[in-house]
């Protein structure tokens, strides 16, 4: 199945199908965003290119706890995602009466994901409250920072083109189009990896401010 889109407005969400069984798309809507439906690997609802949200009831948060799914959906937002975020609906009451999970163990998950993992948790009473937080936090990504929307994915590739294209996609500011504008200009990636900021600017899509952090990422030292 191919994306299905709802709404319109200036501000676009891509949300996982499995999301479409809520009310949550119908408040984005109404909230005047476009809301993409696809097949996401990673996380919920993508905001920007560097932002990915993981919604969970308060419930299914328990119980990933319970199955240790929280971890591993953690690691793959923070590899895929430089800014993930996980928001956690429904009374924060009943996240230490809903399951019969010590309350040391709910601490020390949640401790976990914001130092281990460094993903934020943002709490949301009820789903209208959830959609009005993923508008607000694309509205802040999109219009406000001027950051594109991308889907960054785990996944297997048939060429070496699609593996450059993925690999390109990763720099700052990059979603795939440009990823591509960048290998056309270039033809490796390893000439995009040692291009000057000029250089960069000369390809279509790329302005001075993007192409500063491209080349700073690049070429500041690991430490």
């Amino acid at each position: 199945m191919g994306q299905k889109i709802l709404g319109s407005g200036e501000v676009r969400i891509i949300a996982d199908r499995r999301e479409a069984k809520t009310n949550i798309l119908q408040y984005l809507e109404s909230f005047n965003a476009v809301v993409v439906i696809d097949q996401l690997d990673t996380g919920d609802y993508i905001c920007s290119d560097r932002v990915c949200v993981e919604r969970k009831t308060v419930s299914d948060f328990l119980n990933s706890i319970t199955d240790q799914r929280i971890f591993d959906q953690s690691r793959n937002l923070t590899e895929q995602y430089e800014k993930p975020v996980i928001v956690i609906e429904g009374s924060y009451d009943l996240l230490y009466l809903e399951r019969n999970l010590h309350p040391n163990t709910i601490r020390g998950t949640l401790a976990s994901l914001a130092i281990d993992y460094k993903i934020p948790i943002l709490w949301s009473s009820d789903p209208r409250e959830t959609a009005a937080l993923l508008y607000w936090i694309a509205y802040r990504e999109q219009i406000k920072e001027k950051r594109n929307i991308s889907i960054r994915v785990s996944k297997r590739f048939k060429t070496f083109t699609e593996q450059q294209e993925f690999l390109i996609s990763g720099l700052p500011g990059v979603n795939t189009k440009l990823s591509r504008n960048l290998l056309n200009k270039f033809k490796t990636p390893k000439k995009i990896f040692s291009a000057s900021i000029s250089s960069l600017m000369k390809v279509e899509g790329i302005g001075k401010k993007k192409a500063e952090k491209i080349w700073k990422l690049l070429n500041t030292n690991y430490e």
